[in-house]
């Protein structure tokens, strides 16, 4: 871990596709004053950026220059948080299910990884860290001060992605989505490069039948345990 995340208390929340991650490290870190690092963006820019400019996802080498290269800018409010690619809006495009997939496959690439390593620690910066990915707290943060693995049923993550496809307009296919995200757990879970393993010290979550206010509830505790502040309300 670099010498600036030793700096600041930093929180990694781990886990698979759909478990609620995004909502909760967002939640988390109005609730703390911290800062937010949506790990799993960078990857899915980095698949957006070869789909847009037409790099074959297979190619390492010239996949791993565009993560590299990637001008990337994140806007964060109360309530959302935008996703700038080279100046352009793509908050909804990094979104769309083509690209999460490929992101999942540029994911498993050493030199992808290595590229994005120090982009993620960078952004441990007073007062504090949320980080949300797949990694946090076992590759990018392992000296964090909290660290939660964020789960859920496969049956139910992909019940909550068909329903905010459908908020959007969408008429999405439920078999579809839960063989993705099956194939995506297993690609995760295998990979070489980081697997998508809990790490030895965090304390595992089922969001599966929980409320959101419940996980968030049991995150800040945890949160006020480990370092030793007051609990946040």
């Amino acid at each position: 871990m670099n010498s600036s995340s030793k700096s600041v208390p930093v929180v990694t929340i781990d886990g698979p596709g759909g478990a609620g991650k995004g909502t909760l490290c967002r939640l988390v870190a109005q609730r703390t004053g911290y800062h937010l690092l949506d790990s799993g963006s960078l990857y899915r820019l980095t698949a957006l950026s070869a789909l847009q400019s037409g790099v074959d996802l297979a190619d390492v080498e010239r996949v791993t220059s565009l993560a590299q290269a990637l001008n990337i800018r994140f806007e964060v409010t109360d309530n959302s948080t935008s996703i700038f690619l080279a100046g352009e809006d793509v908050t909804g495009a990094v979104r769309r299910e083509e690209v999460g997939m490929a992101a999942s496959k540029v994911a498993a690439y050493p030199p992808v990884r290595a590229a994005l390593l120090d982009r993620q620690r960078a952004f441990a910066k007073a007062p504090g860290l949320v980080a949300d990915g797949r990694d946090m707290g076992t590759v990018v943060f392992p000296g964090a001060e909290v660290k939660i693995f964020l789960t859920a049923s496969a049956e139910e993550r992909a019940r909550r992605r068909v329903l905010q496809l459908q908020e959007s307009g969408d008429t999405p296919d439920m078999a579809a989505i839960l063989a993705d995200i099956r194939a995506r757990d297993e690609r995760d879970s295998n990979r070489s490069a980081a697997p998508l393993v809990p790490a030895a010290d965090a304390l595992i979550l089922d969001s599966t039948d929980q409320s959101i206010e419940q996980v968030l509830s049991a995150i800040l505790e945890r949160i006020a345990q480990q370092t030793g502040t007051r609990k946040f309300q």
